[in-house]
This record gives C-alpha cells, sequence and structure tokens, in this order.
C-alpha cells in the first residue's frame, strides 16, 4: 500500500486520545470512522472536536471552513463490524488481552493490507501482534496528549512490523502535521521510559512529605515546565498515568525507580481520574 492510496482512516476509542486523533485525521483530508464500545460517548466526542475546532478557530489556527471540513469527514459508528478502513488506530484502555480481542476481531472483517495501529503507550508492540495472522501489519503509532496539539508522534515497530507499513505510517504522521520518530519495541518506548520519573519522583517526594501537590508543581513550573507533574497527570488521566506506570514495573522485572505509587492508586480506585472526572490531585469546575 502507498499512502496515497489510504483514503479512509477508523479510530478505536472516542475518549480523549481518540477524539483528537480523529480530528488531526480530518483535518488532514481523510474520511474517519470514530467508534467507541460505549455508544452514549460518541456524541459528546463531537461537541469535544467541535469545541477544539472553535478554540482553533480563536487563535486564528483554524478557519470557519476547516472546521466544517473536518466536521463533514468524521462519521461515528456504532458497531465494531462497520471499522472498515484502510488504516485503523485504536486508543482503548491500556490493556494487552483488550487490544488484542480488538485486533483479531478487526483483522478478520478487514483486507489483508489493511494497517492496524496501537496507540498504546507502554504495552509491546510484538506482545499485541503475536495472537493476530498478520503480524506484520501492526505498529506503534503513539500521540500524546493533547493529540491535536502535540506534535510528536512515536512510530514504534514489533519484531514482525513489515519496513513499509512502520515507513507508511511515519509518512502518514507527516501528513496529518505531525513529527514522528521512530522507536524501537522496548518498554515505555523513548519518551515513557524517560519522562516516568518526572511522575515518580514528583509521587514519591508527596509521599514522603517534602512538599504538596501545588508546591512540587509550582518549583516544576518556575524550573521551566509548562506543567508540573501533577497537572500533567490529571491532564493526560490519573487512571492511564498509573497503567503506564504499572506496565513499565513489570517490563522492568519490579525494578524499583517504576515502581507504582500508593497514593496515585488511591486516586484511581476513587475514581479521580482527573480533568475527565472533575476531580484527580486537584478539583475542576
Amino acid at each position: 500500500m502507498k499512502l496515497e492510496q489510504i483514503k479512509k482512516i477508523a479510530v478505536v476509542g472516542a475518549g480523549t486520545m481518540g477524539q483528537g486523533i480523529a480530528q488531526v485525521c480530518a483535518m488532514a483530508g481523510f474520511e474517519v470512522l470514530l467508534y467507541d464500545v460505549n455508544e452514549d460517548s460518541l456524541p459528546e466526542a463531537l461537541k469535544g472536536i467541535e469545541r477544539n475546532l472553535d478554540k482553533g478557530i480563536e487563535k486564528g489556527k483554524v478557519s470557519v471552513q476547516d472546521k466544517a471540513n473536518c466536521l463533514s469527514l468524521i462519521q461515528t459508528v456504532n458497531t465494531q463490524a462497520d471499522l472498515l478502513a484502510d488504516l485503523i488506530i485504536e486508543a482503548i484502555v491500556e490493556r494487552l488481552d483488550v487490544k488484542q480481542q480488538l485486533f483479531r476481531a478487526l483483522e478478520e472483517i478487514n483486507s489483508d493490507q489493511t494497517i492496524l495501529a496501537t496507540n498504546t503507550s507502554s504495552i509491546p508492540i510484538t506482545r499485541i501482534a503475536s495472537v493476530l495472522k498478520r503480524p506484520q501489519n501492526v505498529v506503534g503509532m503513539h500521540f500524546f496528549n493533547p493529540a491535536h496539539i502535540m506534535k510528536l508522534v512515536e512510530v514504534i515497530s514489533g519484531a514482525a512490523t513489515d519496513a513499509q507499513v512502520a515507513g507508511l505510517v511515519y509518512d502518514l504522521a507527516i501528513k496529518i502535521g505531525k513529527v514522528p520518530v521512530r522507536a524501537a519495541d522496548a518498554p515505555g518506548f523513548i519518551v515513557n521510559r524517560v519522562a516516568r520519573h518526572f511522575y515518580v519522583e514528583g509521587l514519591k517526594v508527596l509521599e514522603e512529605g517534602v512538599s504538596d501537590v501545588e508546591g512540587i508543581d509550582r518549583l516544576m513550573e518556575a524550573s521551566g515546565f509548562k506543567m508540573g507533574p501533577f497537572r500533567l497527570m490529571d491532564l493526560i488521566g490519573v487512571d492511564t498515568n498509573y497503567s503506564v506506570t504499572e506496565s513499565m514495573f513489570n517490563a522492568f522485572h519490579q525494578d524499583a525507580k517504576f515502581r507504582p505509587s500508593r497514593i496515585q492508586q488511591q486516586k484511581v480506585d476513587a475514581g479521580h481520574h482527573g480533568r475527565k472526572t472533575k476531580r484527580g490531585f486537584y478539583f475542576y469546575d
């Protein structure tokens, strides 16, 4: 398959990440199918995309016509059977079994040329692809939150990923306005491996009572970071961030430097997942 042959892109998962991915693909002129297992979330996802576009208009980065064109290219679908596309990007829960089950089902109904891309933050691409008939079509395409703004995309090849597939996804990332970086299939890839300690050490400082959430964030922001670790975890999703930390902790054979925090686990257990639930390490109206 060549880049010009990709006409339709399906995005599975209509949460914050899925919305952003669908938006940038539609803004680049691709037909987009947006699906979520929770059908009721789809209208709200479209509203979220519209809000993003309106903010772009306010800042002079998006025109009214751009907004209309983008929304006209996004179609919500209610069943997995409708997910017939040239490229499918999953942005669902960070669980190996769920991702494998999804890709198994999609592989059965799509052509043998369809590319299956995962937005996983930390699960090895090789493991996701290991249960499929065509593991060569599976590639990592890791966006960063908020996906409609952040430029970086990690393109990760598993052990079986076809080099042409990885190259095609790399070129596609450029076409949708991103800056792709190739990464090996190692735990956390590049960004999450490096950035994990930004969160983990911040949580350790909090656990040890050295400072509070606001103090740690203020210090990091005064040092040049746009957001401190706790504001950033609330933006990403406390539950998502915790899941990635758990995954990396296990991938590195329980190396203590990746140990998940009890404080963060309590937040997850309480349903305080950050901005999306109106409460995380901070409260949100």
